[in-house]
């Protein structure tokens, strides 16, 4: 069953702009997030510029899930966690409060500007931390 069923299509239109279109109405869904967040409504904020929006409505960038950030924004929280495991995991086996709080500390020394976002930044750096290399195991 087609998705666009109740929406009548001129007689050129094929199935190839149904699937064109799904990508520029997510990438649209995510920019108007970012206007709403940017306006002051209560959507996170999701680092949605106009060149992300034409990029994904190509098929030129991956489109992130709709109120989620890009990977790339949340990138260095995963690299923290990972590498917090390698230097920390001794002494911190398993995640504790203890030990997010150590990390949290020390977190918004490195990453000042993130201290807002902690919450969104925990669960990454909590994922990489919990992440198991194939070499360890």
């Amino acid at each position: 069953m087609s998705t666009y069923i109740a929406h009548k299509n001129p007689t050129w239109w094929e199935t190839e702009n149904d699937s064109a279109w799904d990508r520029a109405k997510a990438a649209f869904k995510r920019d108007w997030d970012q206007t709403k967040h940017d306006m002051g409504g209560d959507e996170p904020e999701t680092n949605q510029n106009i060149g992300h929006t034409v990029k994904q409505a190509t098929g030129k960038e991956a489109i992130p899930p709709r109120h989620e950030p890009a990977f790339e924004d949340v990138e260095p929280a995963y690299r923290y966690g990972y590498g917090a495991r390698h230097h920390y995991g001794e002494d911190y086996p398993e995640w504790d409060d203890e030990l997010e709080a150590r990390l949290r500390e020390e977190w918004g020394t490195l990453e000042p500007s993130r201290r807002a976002v902690w919450e969104r930044d925990r669960e990454a750096i909590q994922h990489a931390w919990d992440f198991e290399d194939d070499d360890e195991v």
